[in-house]
C-alpha cells in the first residue's frame, strides 16, 4: 500500500490550497473526497471517489490500493475531521497530513480575536448537556454545531442554567458568497435560525450568577442556601475533600448532594474534571440551583433523581462522595462498585452508627481498603458575652479504596 496523503481544503476553496497540496493532487492517481471537495478539481484526469457515509468501504479500498491516492478533507483533517478515523484504521507511517485553515481559525481571524485561549468542541456526539458542561467551564469557546445541537438549543441550555453571560458570534457559510457573521448575546441566539454550516463562538463578558466569589477551601456554612441539617459543615467538608484526593481531571459523583457544598468546593479543585451532584429532595434541588448560580460553578452539574437509578447517564467516576443515601445505601454501593475503577475512592460521611456499620460491612466484604476517621467539631459562639463552645454532632468519615 502506498502512502495516503490527506489534504485539507481551505474555507475559500481551491485558492486556499498550498503549492505542495496542489502538487500532490496533480500527481496522484485517485482523488477521494466529499462532493464539494471533488468539485474544486473538475478537470482532474484520474479516478474520483465520493466519500459519503461509506467510510468502511473507503478504508477497505485504501488498504487494497496500489495507486497514489489523495483524500480531500475540510480545513485541518485532524481537527474534528476524517484524520482521526483514518488514524484508527491505518498506522501513522501510512499517512501524511497537509493541513489548511480550519473554519474555526478563519472565524477568529474574521473577528480579529485571539484564539489560543479558547476551547474547541463539536456538539455532534457530545450532545447539548455535554457541550454546555464544557462551555461554562471556560471563558471562550468555539463550537461546531449540528442539525439537532443548534446554536439556539445550546443557548436555551445556557439560559436554563443561568449561565448566559456570553457575547455570541454566529459565523455562517464561511468563505462563501453567503458568508454572514451575526454578533449577539446568548438570549439573542434563541431567536435566530442558523444556517447548517456554522461556527458558534462564545466569549464570556460576565458571570450571570452575580457577585464574584473567589474560590477558597472552607467556605463558611452561612454562605450556602441550605436546610440546617442537610449541609456538610465547613470543617468536615475540608477534611472530606482532603480524603477524596482529587486530581485536576477526575470525575466526581456527589451523591445526596444536599446544598451542593461539596460539589462547589470541589469545582475549583477539578479545573479539567466533571462533577455530578445527585439529589432527589425537591427543596435541596432548589438550594443547589441557587448555590451553583451564586458560586458560578463551572464543572458541576445537577442530576435530579433517585440514586442509584439515575446513574445510567453519568460517566464512570474516579471518586465518589456519599453525603446521604435516602435509605438506599447498599444498592448505591453496589452500583458504585460496578462503575468504579481500581484505585478509585469512595468517601462517606456517616452521622449514625447504622450507616457506619452498614458501610463498613459492605466494603469489608467487597475487598476494599478501609479507613475511618471521627471528626468532632466545636465552635465558639461569637454573639455571646462569654466565649463558649457549641459542639456539633460527631461525623464518621469512611474512606474506601478499591483494590
Amino acid at each position: 500500500m502506498k502512502k495516503i496523503y490527506v489534504v485539507g481544503a481551505g474555507v475559500q476553496g481551491q485558492e486556499g490550497f498550498s503549492g505542495r497540496a496542489l502538487e500532490l493532487v496533480k500527481s496522484c492517481e485517485v482523488l477521494m473526497g466529499r462532493a464539494e471537495h471533488l468539485a474544486l478539481f473538475p478537470e482532474f484526469p484520474g479516478e474520483t471517489v465520493l466519500i459519503d457515509n461509506n467510510f468502511s468501504e473507503i478504508a477497505e479500498r485504501l488498504r487494497q490500493s496500489d495507486r497514489q491516492t489523495v483524500v480531500l478533507a475540510s480545513g485541518d483533517p485532524l481537527f474534528f475531521g476524517i484524520g482521526r478515523r483514518l488514524l484508527r484504521n491505518f498506522s501513522a507511517e501510512d499517512l501524511e497530513f497537509v493541513p489548511n485553515v480550519s473554519s474555526v481559525q478563519y472565524a477568529f481571524a474574521k473577528l480579529k480575536e485571539p484564539w489560543d485561549d479558547a476551547i474547541f468542541l463539536s456538539a455532534q456526539g457530545r450532545g447539548i448537556e455535554g457541550s454546555v458542561d464544557r462551555i461554562v467551564a471556560n471563558d471562550k469557546a468555539a463550537i461546531l454545531t449540528d442539525a439537532i445541537n443548534t446554536p439556539a438549543a445550546i443557548a436555551a441550555e445556557l439560559v436554563k442554567r443561568g449561565r448566559d453571560g456570553y457575547k455570541a458570534y454566529l459565523c455562517e457559510n464561511l468563505g462563501t458568497t453567503e458568508e454572514r457573521i451575526v454578533t449577539t448575546d446568548v438570549r439573542g441566539l434563541l431567536e435566530i435560525s442558523a444556517a447548517p454550516l456554522n461556527v458558534l463562538i462564545l466569549i464570556k463578558e460576565y458571570d450571570a450568577g452575580g457577585e464574584e466569589h473567589v474560590p477558597t477551601l472552607g467556605i463558611p456554612d452561612e454562605e450556602f442556601a441550605a436546610a440546617r441539617k442537610l449541609i456538610t459543615h465547613e470543617e468536615v467538608r475540608v477534611v472530606t475533600l482532603a480524603k477524596l484526593k482529587l486530581r485536576h481531571d477526575m470525575v466526581l459523583w456527589d451523591i445526596g448532594a444536599g446544598s451542593g457544598s461539596v460539589s462547589i468546593e470541589a469545582d475549583h479543585l477539578l479545573p479539567n474534571g466533571r462533577i455530578f451532584a445527585v439529589e432527589r429532595n425537591k427543596q435541596c434541588i432548589d438550594y443547589i440551583k441557587q448555590n451553583f448560580r451564586k458560586f458560578n460553578v463551572r464543572q458541576a452539574r445537577l442530576v435530579e433523581g433517585e440514586a442509584p437509578a439515575c446513574f445510567d447517564g453519568m460517566p464512570d467516576p474516579d471518586r465518589v462522595f456519599i453525603g446521604g443515601s435516602g435509605g438506599n445505601l447498599w444498592d448505591i454501593l453496589q452500583a458504585v462498585d460496578e462503575r468504579l475503577p481500581a484505585e478509585g475512592r469512595v468517601v462517606i460521611n456517616a452521622m449514625t452508627f447504622d450507616t457506619l456499620t452498614a458501610a463498613s460491612e459492605y466494603f469489608s466484604n467487597a475487598g476494599y481498603q478501609l479507613e475511618i476517621t471521627t471528626i468532632n467539631v466545636a465552635r465558639t459562639r461569637p454573639s455571646t458575652e462569654y466565649k463558649m463552645f457549641e459542639a456539633h454532632n460527631p461525623v464518621y468519615i469512611i474512606v474506601a479504596i478499591k483494590e
